[in-house]
C-alpha cells in the first residue's frame, strides 16, 4: 500500500482501484482535507473529477462526499458532482439495520439523501487530535 495519504478525493479514488479499501482512502482523505486552511485549498482537493469505480454506490459516494464538503465549506460543488453515473437509483443504507432505516432517512445531510444514499447526520466526522500534544501530556 502507499505510504502517502491522498490529499486530494481523485487520489483517494484512485489508490482505492489500485489497493482496495475505499472507506480506508476516504478517511484519510478527510484528515488531510480537515486540515487545509482556506476554500481554494479546499476547492482545489474535491475539484478534479475522481475516475470510476467498479460499483456504482462508491461512485455515487464520492461524489456526495464532494458536494457535503463543499456545501458545508461555503465553496460551490465542482460540476463533475452532477453527472448522471454519480446518482444512484436504487436506496443504499451503509448501517444495513433496518430499525436506523427511518432515522438516516431523516438526518441523512441533502448531498447523501439526493443520491439515494441514508447515512446518519455527520457521515464525514474524524476525530480530532492537538497535533501539538504528546503522549507525556496526554492525561493517564
Amino acid at each position: 500500500m502507499s505510504s502517502a495519504r491522498p490529499t486530494t478525493l481523485k487520489a483517494a479514488a484512485a489508490q482505492a482501484i489500485a489497493h482496495g479499501n475505499l472507506g480506508a482512502f476516504l478517511r484519510e482523505f478527510l484528515d488531510e482535507f480537515y486540515g487545509l486552511k482556506g476554500p481554494d485549498a479546499q476547492l482545489q482537493a474535491i475539484s478534479d473529477d475522481p475516475p470510476f469505480l467498479d460499483h456504482p454506490t462508491a461512485n455515487a459516494y464520492l461524489a456526495a462526499v464532494a458536494e457535503h464538503l463543499s456545501l458545508t465549506n461555503h465553496i460551490s460543488p465542482p460540476e463533475w458532482t452532477r453527472q448522471e453515473r454519480r446518482f444512484l437509483r436504487r436506496p443504499f443504507f451503509p448501517a444495513g439495520l433496518e430499525s436506523l432505516k427511518a432515522l438516516c432517512i431523516k438526518e441523512s445531510p441533502t448531498a447523501f439523501r439526493r443520491r439515494m444514499i441514508f447515512v446518519d447526520s455527520n457521515p464525514l466526522s474524524r476525530p480530532r487530535r492537538n497535533r501539538t500534544e504528546t503522549t507525556a501530556d496526554a492525561p493517564q
